[in-house]
């Protein structure tokens, strides 16, 4: 015998080699030895589906009842397998119905048939009377096996006799919760079709929304999305679907929660907001699309931090500059409420780091301005006057890299005040020039107007277009 303790015969059977089995079993060889497993050659057979060797097997008189380490027979190797053939021959010729036994985990044949997605064989054992709405050990019944690994067909095969598709497993899980869980939306929806409550959380309290949140699948958000699935579930606040998305870094889902009307300040246990979560991650394109879906950006948490306060504090200076720019904007629009217009055509709201081509020159003017001409407090005098809050300042500086930080911090803030003043549709260099001369930089402001007038006269095209 091998180490696995395998006989001749187990490998003979194993292979399906007809002759071979019959030379052995002339030979007297035993059938009943059992391997490490404690899997005999009549489990082997069922197993492979050789109808052949069964049959040898039965007239040498191997035990037909034998039990494996993990207590499946050879019914329950048969159904695992999808063998027909050898099903009837256990049931309908040896009447050995007994067979249809729990295994160690708690599972009738017709359980190991679902997890499979064996349909023919779900029929088979249907039509002998072996189907059963029983659960195994882990309160899992034959619709949840098969719903949780993505069978349809056997989904579809058991919901024609299924009584409460809205049963749950010893996780609280519903079939529905399992098959949105492994992302798969051919069985969430005839599970749905069948009467599935898309709203029941397991025993954790996470919904399926979240569920498929946390594993971005998108397709099945938004589906679960137009099913009205309930997005503000009123127990305990765990993480919202909004926070699991961010967390998990997933955009596209984000974007689907968002248009559909999910609350994007919607709080977790540490009172913080999704923006809270995506700045505190860094995250340049999460901040972003919470940032152009209007969230709140004075909502604090537990700490008593805003989300511009949790981003400087990380060293995120990228999302620092852009929550800023957000703060100025919307302070902005809310004063001249009535007096705004539209942006112009071609230029959308945005507020990440600016790279556009029509900036390029005045942004080169804004580093030579900041990292030779502005003296270490200089742009904070600037930044007072443009209306920086002390806290905007204070979450520019707290990036520090040393003493010559200032130059850095100058450049970002002038950027700031770009994107405000682009936003507002005026001229920026002149801008400049006038905001230089009233705070009392004259020289400064003269190199700006020099400048203007060089790149004016040099293209007809406005400094910024």
């Amino acid at each position: 015998t091998s180490s696995m303790n395998r006989t001749a015969l187990h490998f003979a059977v194993g292979r399906n080699n007809l002759s071979a089995v019959d030379f052995l079993l002339s030979h007297k060889a035993r059938v009943d030895v059992a391997d490490k497993h404690g899997l005999t050659v009549i489990h082997l057979a069922a197993w492979s589906g050789s109808f052949e060797v069964m049959l040898m097997l039965v007239k040498a008189g191997a035990d037909q009842r034998a039990k494996s380490q993990e207590g499946m027979n050879a019914l329950h190797f048969a159904a695992q397998g999808n063998n027909l053939h050898i099903v009837d021959y256990l049931i309908q010729d040896l009447h050995l119905k007994d067979l249809n036994q729990p295994d160690e985990r708690g599972r009738k044949p017709f359980l190991l048939a679902a997890e499979k997605g064996h349909v023919e064989m779900i029929e088979k054992l249907t039509f002998l009377n072996l189907h059963t709405s029983e659960k195994d050990k882990e309160g899992n019944t034959a619709l949840h096996l098969a719903a949780m690994h993505g069978h349809s067909l056997a989904v579809q095969a058991l919901l024609t006799q299924w009584q409460e598709v809205n049963e749950t497993n010893e996780n609280g899980e519903t079939p529905f919760f399992l098959a949105v869980e492994g992302g798969h939306e051919e069985c969430s929806r005839m599970l749905l079709s069948a009467g599935s409550d898309v709203n029941i959380p397991n025993k954790l309290n996470v919904s399926a929304l979240q569920t498929a949140t946390r594993n971005g699948h998108v397709s099945l958000v938004n589906f679960l999305l137009s099913e009205n699935i309930d997005l503000q579930q009123t127990r305990e606040p765990t993480e919202s679907p909004l926070h699991l998305a961010v967390i998990n870094n997933h955009i596209t889902v984000v974007n689907s929660l968002l248009s559909a009307q999910h609350d994007p300040d919607i709080l977790d246990q540490r009172q913080q907001t999704p923006l809270h979560v995506a700045a505190n991650l860094g995250n340049v394109e999460l901040v972003e699309t919470l940032l152009k879906a209007g969230c709140d950006l004075k909502i604090t948490d537990k700490q008593g931090k805003t989300a511009l306060a949790v981003a400087s504090r990380s060293h995120h200076s990228l999302v620092v500059d852009m929550l800023i720019k957000a703060e100025r904007y919307y302070a902005w629009k809310k004063e001249h409420q009535e007096s705004i217009q539209d942006p112009p055509a071609g230029s959308t709201l945005t507020f990440k780091q600016d790279h556009s081509l029509e900036t390029k020159h005045i942004r080169m003017h804004l580093w030579k301005l900041a990292y030779h001409q502005l003296k270490a407090n200089d742009w904070q005098r600037l930044a007072h006057l443009w209306r920086f809050t002390d806290d905007q300042i204070r979450a520019i500086e707290e990036q520090w890299s040393g003493k010559d930080s200032f130059r850095e911090h100058g450049y970002r803030a002038l950027l700031i005040w770009l994107h405000g003043a682009l936003m507002m549709q005026s001229d920026p260099a002149k801008h400049l020039y006038e905001e230089l001369m009233r705070a009392g930089f004259p020289e400064l402001a003269e190199k700006i107007r020099q400048f203007k007038s060089k790149t004016d006269s040099s293209s007809k095209k406005c400094v910024v277009s």
